[in-house]
């Protein structure tokens, strides 16, 4: 890694700020995604856990742009309650207490995601989502 790398805890830091920028300016078709894929590998991929209303491999910032629509389209509220970190090498573990409101039902859902992100040279190139409970997680989305 060079002296003007950035390191893996500030470039998850930075991915985090400009997605929080990104959700509060109104989202996809309303705000930049740029500060977002600048903090992206253009190879990057989200892994989401099959069983999700949003499951599958989300490929490049694309594809990242896309997921965030899908979620916005879920969930009108997404608050991090509490939020932990612990950086190994070029691997960032976050662990967040995550509250939930359904767009379509407007059940709450509280609950812990643990998510393994990589980092490689200064930028994300994969996310590793774990949802505590995904049945709840299709529970509070569920109309019928």
């Amino acid at each position: 890694m060079n002296t003007t790398e950035a390191g893996p805890a500030e470039v998850v830091t930075r991915f985090y700020a400009a997605e929080s920028d990104f959700v509060a300016a109104g989202g996809p078709g309303r705000a930049d995604f740029a500060p977002i894929a600048a903090c992206l590998d253009p190879d990057v991929v989200l892994h989401q856990a099959p069983g999700l209303p949003y499951s599958g491999d989300w490929h490049g910032s694309e594809g990242i742009e896309r997921f965030m629509a899908v979620m916005g389209e879920c969930w009108k509220v997404v608050e991090v309650l509490d939020q932990r970190r612990l950086v190994d090498g070029r691997d960032v573990v976050v662990t967040s207490d995550v509250r939930f409101v359904a767009r379509e039902t407007g059940r709450t859902l509280e609950t812990t995601i643990v998510q393994l992100i990589r980092v490689r040279d200064g930028r994300i190139e994969e996310f590793r989502p774990f949802y505590w409970d995904p049945a709840a997680v299709r529970g509070a989305l569920e109309t019928a």
